[in-house]
C-alpha cells in the first residue's frame, strides 16, 4: 500500500494509459507527473480539469497523446506554450484534444464514480464546444421535455492526487481548497495518492476530505510533492516559478535542458524553475 513513487508509477502507469492528475489550485501532484515523465511513459491520454504547468511539462516531454479537459494555462501568467506546440506543430509529437467545459468535467468523474454511464446537466449553451467535441450530445428528459447536455462517464486507467497525510493503513487526509480528487479517485480503475506525509493516526481537521483505503491503490510519501503549487498547512505557492516557466516554456532548447534535468533528477523530487529562470 504505501511505496515509493518510482515504484508506484512504475506498477499503476502504463504507456496508452488515460491518466488523470488532478487537484485545484493546490496539492496538484507535481512530484508524481516528474516521476511519469523521468520513467518516459508515452501515448498517455491525459485527463485534467485545469491543465496547468505539470501537463505543459508532460505534454512537451512528448508523454501525451491526447488531452481531454475543460481550461488550459499557466494560471496568473499566461498561455502553456508546450501544449500550444503540440497543437499548432506536432511537437514532439501530436496532441489530440478533447475540450469541455467545467461542469461537464465535473459530471463526468461524478458519473464515472457514481458507476453510470453518463451525465445530464444544463451546459454549453452559449458555446460552440458541442459542436466541436463528440462526447457531447443531448437528451430528452422523459418527465418535462427539457432538452439537456449529455456528457459519458470518466473512467479514468488510473487517478493520481495529492494529499497532505495518509496513514500506514492508506487512508487519505486531504482539506483546504479540493477539486475533484474524490470523484476522480473513485471512478478510476487504479489510484495513486502522494502525500506530504505518512502518519500514525489522522487526527481531525475541519473541512477535511478522507479517502478510505479500500478505494486507493497505492501511497507514496512525497514532501513537497505539489510545488511549486502549495499544501495547505505546509508550504505556500512558489509564484515566481510560474512565472520562471513562462520564459522557459517558450524556448524547444530551454526546455530541453529543464526536462534532461527532470530525468536526471533522484526518484520522487520536483524540478521546478528558479526565480532566475533556470532549471
Amino acid at each position: 500500500m504505501i511505496v515509493p513513487l518510482d515504484e508506484a508509477v512504475g506498477e499503476l502507469v502504463h504507456d496508452g494509459d488515460t491518466v488523470a492528475l488532478e487537484g485545484f489550485t493546490h496539492l496538484i501532484p507535481v512530484a508524481a507527473g516528474h516521476e511519469i515523465i523521468r520513467q518516459r511513459r508515452c501515448g498517455l491520454t491525459l485527463v485534467r480539469m485545469t491543465p496547468d504547468v505539470v501537463y505543459d511539462q508532460m505534454i512537451g516531454a512528448g508523454c501525451a497523446r491526447r488531452l481531454v479537459f475543460s481550461w488550459g494555462g499557466n494560471p496568473g501568467v499566461g498561455s502553456l506554450h508546450r501544449f500550444r506546440d503540440a497543437v499548432q506543430n506536432s511537437w514532439p509529437v501530436p496532441l489530440e484534444i478533447e475540450e469541455h467545459s467545467h461542469a461537464g468535467m465535473a459530471n463526468r468523474y461524478v458519473a464515472g464514480a457514481s458507476g453510470l454511464p453518463f451525465a445530464v446537466l444544463r451546459g454549453y449553451l452559449g458555446t460552440d464546444l458541442a459542436s466541436r467535441t463528440a462526447t457531447i450530445r443531448t437528451v430528452e428528459c422523459p418527465f418535462t421535455g427539457e432538452r439537456l447536455a449529455a456528457v459519458p462517464a470518466l473512467n479514468p486507467d488510473v487517478a493520481i492526487v495529492h494529499a497532505q497525510r495518509a496513514d500506514r493503513a492508506g487512508n487519505v487526509q486531504m482539506w483546504g481548497i479540493t477539486g475533484v480528487q474524490k470523484e476522480a479517485v473513485f471512478a478510476a480503475r487504479r489510484s495513486l495518492v502522494t502525500v506530504e506525509e505518512v502518519v500514525d493516526e489522522l487526527a481531525p481537521v475541519p473541512g477535511q476530505v478522507v479517502l478510505p483505503h479500500r478505494v486507493v491503490t497505492a501511497v507514496a510519501e512525497a514532501p513537497g510533492g505539489a510545488a511549486p503549487s502549495y499544501a495547505q498547512g505546509y508550504y505556500e505557492r512558489d509564484n515566481a516559478a510560474y512565472q520562471a516557466w513562462d520564459a522557459i516554456s517558450r524556448d524547444r532548447g530551454a526546455f530541453g535542458r529543464w526536462l534532461e534535468s527532470v530525468r536526471s533528477a533522484a526518484p520522487g523530487t520536483v524540478s521546478h524553475p528558479t526565480r532566475e529562470g533556470r532549471p
